[in-house]
């Protein structure tokens, strides 16, 4: 559980998004608008090349995700470092919240407002392409969508303490788009040449749609893409952890 230091640290992070604008657009309007351009105008009984989901209902999932991923990583990235350059940081040195506190506040909270994100997708999917799945389906996807997205959020607190303020953004775009793009959220994989769709099934994005998509067609998730992110998780954690570790040295 987390401590009071900690949980209050969750709490104002999550005030403090949802007072941002931008948060707003580009992590809850813009993912449901990309949905809508590009799987609302397509027709709801097409089968996505090299899958048996519908153009709705891969693109419901690719969004959905994407708006997760968008939330977790380009959030928590930017306002790690430069919270590091205000000294920020520094500051919470001196109160009891313990190393671990701010980078496990920091994941959770990116983690807490990853799920609107994920309701209006599905919402607009719902409402106007006529998408529709078991209840346990929906809270299946809910749930495994929101789970995958801490990953990412553990990449964004690696990111945070890596890059400087000044080129964070510019890094986290690369990094955002990349993965985005050549995980398959943005497209189906199946529409790129061999070799990049060899690269692309050991992606953290390519196992992570996994999941929804799985869940979609009636099953669970692959244990090859569980396995995919729970490698990444640790992965991203340890760096995490690394990295907050040496810039305390620093300071």
């Amino acid at each position: 559980m987390l401590n009071t230091s900690t949980s209050s640290l969750v709490k104002l992070e999550i005030v403090r998004a949802l007072r941002n604008k931008k948060y707003l657009f580009f992590t809850i309007l813009y993912p449901a608008a990309l949905f809508l351009m590009l799987g609302g105008t397509l027709d709801g009984t097409t089968k996505v090349m090299g899958t048996e989901l519908t153009m709705p209902a891969f693109y419901m999932v690719a969004m959905a995700s994407f708006g997760a991923l968008t939330a977790v990583l380009m959030g928590n990235s930017e306002r790690i470092a430069k919270e590091r350059e205000k000294g920020w940081v520094r500051q919470l040195r001196l109160t009891p919240l313990p190393g671990r506190g701010y980078v496990l506040a920091k994941t959770a909270g990116a983690g807490v407002l990853s799920l609107p994100a994920i309701l209006v997708v599905f919402a607009v999917a719902a409402a106007v392409k006529d998408v529709r799945f078991d209840a346990w389906q929906w809270l299946a996807l809910t749930g495994a969508i929101w789970a995958g997205s801490l990953v990412f959020a553990a990449l964004g607190v690696a990111l945070g303490y890596l890059v400087s303020g000044d080129s964070v953004r510019p890094v986290t775009m690369l990094i955002y788009f990349g993965l985005s793009i050549l995980g398959g959220l943005w497209m189906p994989t199946a529409n790129f040449p061999q070799w990049l769709q060899n690269i692309a099934e050991w992606l953290p994005t390519h196992a992570y749609a996994g999941l929804g998509q799985a869940i979609e067609l009636g099953g669970a998730p692959q244990a090859k893409d569980v396995a995919i992110l729970a490698v990444y998780f640790v992965l991203f954690t340890g760096a995490a952890a690394w990295l907050y570790r040496k810039d305390s040295l620093k300071a």
